[in-house]
């Protein structure tokens, strides 16, 4: 098994999709729909998040789905990866969120679930911050090299530097911060957004970084752990495609899975190169990205069963 890409996913089929106000404060992505009742939504994204699922298990990705609950409405219950992270040393960790309407879908069910089928047996809770009004979104928040134990982090109102040295502590990561923005100078609200890392690749919009030594120096930390550079621009971004992921099989093989949107806006070398490292999945979800202001990344938490 890959250290790096995992070979099971958690997804939540939502119970209520639409659009959440308190996230669109600082999330750019989301747009707010116009005369589409909420009822239509969620029939849209239920469409979305089936195929998707169809998809991934047609790759040979173990997909754990489970089922948001109707009350309380949680209109981004279908992002877990915002509120949970799970690691091969057996630990679970949940997540301080930011919008009052998120904090409901860290469910001690699903943790109870999770760790009952994959064997964690190490619980870590960062919740408690969002008193101090800090919070930290997991690996929306943060981008994970998990074979060298680095994270890369764009501080944001969602991504609180105290939390983050909290989580190192926790891990024994070091962390990679910088400050980022998008085409119209807006904070990135997620890391995820505008990087990810696979095994031997990394992704990245480094024309978003603001202090060119910081940019500089990210370059340098994804260049050195002997991955390939593959480079984004801000079109590409608002494209999602830097919220691909990849994923591995239960037979071994490599899948980078992205949104169709962000699978056309990739110029043909990119696509290239990206398929040296696997198999490409596009995959369509335009209610969830416009709407949610998330792609694929987002709507996968990944699971790294304890090492036996």
């Amino acid at each position: 098994m890959s250290r790096q890409c995992a070979s099971s996913v958690l997804m939540v089929r939502p119970a209520h999709f639409c659009y959440n106000d308190q996230t669109a404060v600082d999330n750019a992505f989301m747009q707010e729909p116009k005369d589409i009742s909420d009822g239509t939504l969620q029939e849209r994204a239920v469409i979305e998040f089936n195929g998707m699922v169809h998809h991934l298990t047609d790759y040979g990705i173990d997909v754990v789905v489970l089922e948001d609950t109707p009350d309380p409405v949680k209109p981004d219950a279908l992002f877990p990866n915002n509120w949970i992270s799970m690691h091969d040393n057996g630990s679970i960790i949940t997540y301080a969120m930011r919008a009052e309407k998120r904090r409901a879908e860290r469910r001690e069910d699903i943790i109870d679930h999770l760790s009952e089928k994959f064997g964690f047996d190490r619980r870590y809770s960062l919740e408690q911050y969002e008193e101090k009004g800090q919070y930290l979104e997991s690996t929306g928040s943060m981008v994970l090299d998990r074979i060298n134990s680095v994270v890369y982090a764009c501080l944001s109102e969602r991504t609180n530097p105290l939390i983050l040295d909290k989580f190192c502590a926790l891990t024994g990561y070091e962390r990679v911060v910088f400050a980022a923005i998008d085409k119209d100078d807006n904070p990135i609200y997620h890391t995820n957004v505008m990087m990810c890392i696979g095994d031997s690749f990394a992704l990245l919009c480094a024309e978003s970084i603001v202090q060119p030594h910081d940019r500089l120096a990210v370059i340098s930390e994804l260049e050195s752990s002997g991955r390939e550079l593959i480079e984004i621009n801000y079109d590409q971004l608002h494209a999602f495609a830097g919220n691909m992921i990849q994923l591995k099989s239960g037979k071994g093989k490599d899948v980078i899975v992205l949104s169709e949107q962000a699978f056309q806006s990739l110029s043909p070398d990119q696509v290239d190169q990206l398929k040296l490292y696997g198999s490409l999945l596009p995959i369509s979800i335009p209610t969830i990205e416009a709407v949610g202001g998330g792609s694929v990344r987002c709507m996968m938490a990944e699971i790294f069963p304890p090492k036996k």
